[in-house]
């Protein structure tokens, strides 16, 4: 193994399973140049540094000295048609736009939006794990992690029940893009995902048109007619906003929540704890974003300045890559790092990033992955793998598994 390789190898699917042994060996140099150009950082100090320095940009177009390695990754954007997210975005026009968001969605504005959701979330989670059927072998992604966060994504944004099964296809179709699929015709699976973006864009700015003329209490609404320091989303602007909610809210929390029951299952003990305290959930899941994050690479983000960090100058205009995954168990950061520990204390993940770009959805991620998993615990008898390690998916960044086959003897009511 040369230092030179380790991005690609860590980037192949052979190593999707458990990529941490690369990560440890890339660790041993934090800043890394890679052959191709790209500069790739993974001790925890220094990923939390970049997360701050405003003069690491978000902004592809900044980048005038890209790397020669491709990565699918949830900032992707292929429609052209769209403005990008703000998640693509530097200040000031970042920010902008995401306080213009957090105005319906959290604190100062809706500081209890996400808490009234604790209910009719339990009752999602409830009506999924009671519709799962034959307990002799339950595929978790499918049958729970996958329909539980767009259908939550749905009730957020104010999509009508009659449609949601239609908002679930697209959610399918975008999230399948998001994978690479070796042999896969590239020129019909393009045909296919545009076909759907194209109906989701019409679909939601027919949504969007109908809320400015009757407003519902939805997020949707509140975004379409807010008018205030800020201004105003353009619809175009809306529509970028919700796709981003829509793909990197839905697919995020699916892998949270099927990482997280994969650790249970390999940590019955703590998994009996959970079962007899629900409240461990909130801690547990800290600690599940430590060691298990469902974004393990932020790739593609390019420096506006010469930066100088850990004896290495990154010149501007570089192709940075911030290996989160691999600060999160960083030694010299984590005592222990590679054991899974819901009583860890100082537990200062990088999971959902940090600085102005820290996930917008975390507090409803959080709260989802803790109702889900607290309940699967508690209703699931005598849960077990099937298969280990399964089947993961084919995207690096978005490092999760493709199914999750388990069985129990029973459910719980």
């Amino acid at each position: 193994m040369t230092q030179g390789s380790l991005l690609r190898q860590i980037l192949e699917y052979e190593n999707r399973h458990d990529p941490y042994p690369l990560y440890a060996e890339l660790r041993k140099t934090p800043v890394l140049n890679e052959d191709d150009g790209a500069y790739v950082v993974s001790t925890y100090d220094e990923v939390l540094t970049l997360l701050h320095d405003p003069r690491v940009s978000s902004d592809s177009r900044n980048m005038t000295r890209p790397s020669g390695i491709d990565v699918q990754d949830q900032q992707q954007d292929e429609e052209t048609t769209l403005p990008p997210s703000f998640i693509r975005l530097d200040p000031p026009e970042h920010d902008r736009l995401r306080r213009l968001t957090n105005t319906s969605f959290g604190p100062p504005h809706e500081p209890h939006r996400v808490h009234e959701m604790r209910g009719e979330l339990g009752g999602i989670v409830s009506d999924l794990i009671g519709g799962i059927g034959g307990t002799d072998r339950i595929d978790l992604v499918e049958q729970f992690s996958y329909p539980f966060p767009v259908t939550v994504i749905c009730r957020l944004l104010g999509v009508p029940r009659e449609d949601e099964q239609r908002f679930h296809g697209w959610a399918d179709t975008l999230a399948a893009s998001l994978d690479p699929m070796p042999g896969q015709d590239p020129t019909e699976r393009d045909r296919i995902t545009q076909q759907a973006r194209t109906e989701l864009g019409m679909y939601l700015a027919g949504l969007i048109e109908e809320r400015r003329r009757n407003p519902q209490k939805d997020m949707l609404s509140e975004l379409a007619t807010l008018k205030g320091p800020d201004g105003s989303m353009s619809t175009m602007e809306l529509l970028s906003t919700a796709a981003l909610l829509l793909v990197a809210g839905h697919e995020t929390t699916v892998n949270l929540i099927t990482n997280g029951m994969l650790t249970l299952l390999r940590n019955p003990q703590v998994l009996e704890r959970l079962r007899a305290d629900p409240d461990l959930s909130v801690p547990l899941v800290e600690e599940l974003l430590r060691f298990e994050p469902p974004v393990q690479l932020v790739p593609n983000r390019t420096t506006l300045a010469d930066i100088e960090i850990a004896g290495v100058t990154i010149p501007k205009g570089a192709s940075l890559w911030l290996v989160v995954a691999a600060g999160n168990r960083d030694p010299l950061r984590f005592e222990d790092p590679d054991r899974f520990d819901p009583d860890r204390e100082d537990i200062r993940h990088l999971g959902f990033g940090s600085g102005v770009h820290s996930c917008f959805g975390a507090p409803l991620a959080r709260l989802e992955a803790q109702i889900a998993l607290s309940e699967l615990a508690r209703r699931l008898v005598n849960p077990r793998l099937l298969e280990d390690p399964p089947e993961y998916r084919g995207n690096a960044v978005l490092r999760g598994p493709r199914h999750l086959p388990i069985a129990c003897d029973d459910i719980r009511p």
